[in-house]
């Protein structure tokens, strides 16, 4: 009989195993209740956990019971009103004790089942049906590239690997394993053989002369034990580990000029920390990238990504500009997967508009991976997403969206990532 014993610390009152298990069962009530949870709760609040409520009737479990058959007489005690054939009236009230007054609706309600997801099963439900398109090259992606990596030692290799202190102290070992008692018993018998010499005894004595014999029988054992035998030699065990074949790299860019007001930079970066949480969230290996543009273009880091304040006006073209000379420069086609997500209000001057859709379908379309464009307005369509509307034509990989209010962030992420039907 085998006994398994779960040694995994839990927190109090908590059980892993069960959670999981009802996580499972009930994963198409949880995902409504998660879904009607992101609709009450700001972006900024997405990475904490929730409490949501799932109907008790979608928790019950079957159950087998013994159902009365035929016909039951039962004796009711006490009943001091009634004779058998009386009728009794309805009671009056809505509640159990016969107080309060009766609703006019209805409406039937029932009790619900509330628990605390965690922030990880939160984003586990949120995030699950999403997915960065492409993210592996279709040349690739039957490809594995593995690496050299040392995994210890072993009894068998070339000489060129062999590890020679491994095996000298192996050796060793072995010599005081095998000849230790040996060893002891040959220092045993010389000594005993000085104190019978030391006592006058001769050679020729009985005694000495097979203290003689056993001290030559040892040391001719001893010997015979190998400095270094084969079952010694240890080399270096090197083993090969899959590797990604492709790594990626995710460039959002922003603007920031003076048509973007507060609230469409609100909305942009809320678009963008929600992209931010995603990438983290779905992949180990990925750098991202932030771009900020006005007249001109500048790489920044996430905190002024999100928190520094420019004015003026729009030059599209200096952050596609920089974005070209980044991938050219640091994330090479042969190694990185690129993807960009850019956010604008899509006011831009007229010439410099033509200038973006040219540069995008010329150079930085055959660059990269995925294009993703919104366009946060509440008006007609900008001038930049005129130009753009013609990208698509070209490249199938370029997809645009607009952003019209915060309501529309949630369905637009999920349009431009949603997983793709194979």
């Amino acid at each position: 009989m085998v006994h398994l014993i779960d040694r995994r610390v839990q927190g109090k009152n908590k059980s892993a195993p069960n959670r999981e298990r009802f996580l499972r069962r009930y994963k198409g009530q949880i995902k409504e209740a998660v879904a009607r949870a992101i609709k009450g709760r700001s972006i900024t609040d997405i990475e904490s956990g929730e409490k949501i409520t799932i109907p008790v009737k979608d928790v019950n479990e079957p159950t087998f019971g013994h159902a009365h058959g035929g016909v039951w007489e039962t004796v009711q005690p006490g009943n001091q009103e009634y004779l058998k054939g009386d009728q009794i009236q309805r009671p009056k009230g809505g509640s159990a004790s016969g107080k309060g007054q009766a609703g006019n609706s209805d409406d039937l309600t029932e009790d619900e089942f509330g628990f605390q997801l965690s922030r990880e099963e939160f984003l586990n439900y949120f995030f699950e049906d999403l997915e960065l398109p492409n993210l592996v090259k279709t040349q690739l992606a039957a490809t594995t590239d593995f690496k050299s990596q040392r995994a210890g030692y072993t009894t068998s290799g070339t000489a060129s690997s062999l590890h020679v202190l491994r095996s000298l102290r192996g050796a060793l070992g072995r010599r005081i394993a095998v000849g230790g008692k040996s060893a002891r018993r040959l220092k045993e018998a010389e000594t005993e053989m000085t104190a019978l010499l030391d006592s006058g005894l001769d050679m020729t004595d009985l005694r000495v002369l097979a203290l003689k014999q056993e001290i030559h029988h040892l040391r001719t054992r001893l010997l015979a034990i190998p400095f270094i035998d084969p079952f010694d030699l240890r080399y270096n065990n090197r083993i090969k580990v899959p590797k990604p074949s492709t790594k990626a790299v995710m460039f959002c860019l922003l603007d920031v000029s003076g048509s973007m007001d507060e609230q469409k930079k609100d909305m942009a970066k809320r678009f963008f920390i929600l992209l931010y949480l995603f990438l983290t969230k779905a992949y180990d290996k990925i750098e991202v990238v932030f771009i900020r543009h006005h007249t001109a273009a500048a790489e920044v880091d996430e905190n002024d990504f999100f928190h520094s304040r420019e004015s003026g006006g729009t030059i599209v073209s200096s952050a596609l500009h920089l974005l070209t000379k980044i991938i050219k420069e640091r994330y090479p086609g042969s190694d990185w997967n690129a993807y960009v997500a850019q956010a604008s209000d899509g006011d831009n001057w007229d010439n410099d508009s033509v200038a973006c859709r040219d540069l995008l379908i010329n150079t930085i379309m055959p660059l990269v991976q995925y294009y993703a464009y919104v366009e946060i307005t509440e008006g007609e369509p900008q001038n930049l997403w005129e130009e753009y509307t013609q990208v698509p034509a070209h490249h199938g990989h370029f997809a645009m969206q607009r952003i019209r209010t915060q309501a529309d962030i949630y369905p637009v992420f999920r349009e431009l990532f949603k997983k793709q039907s194979k």
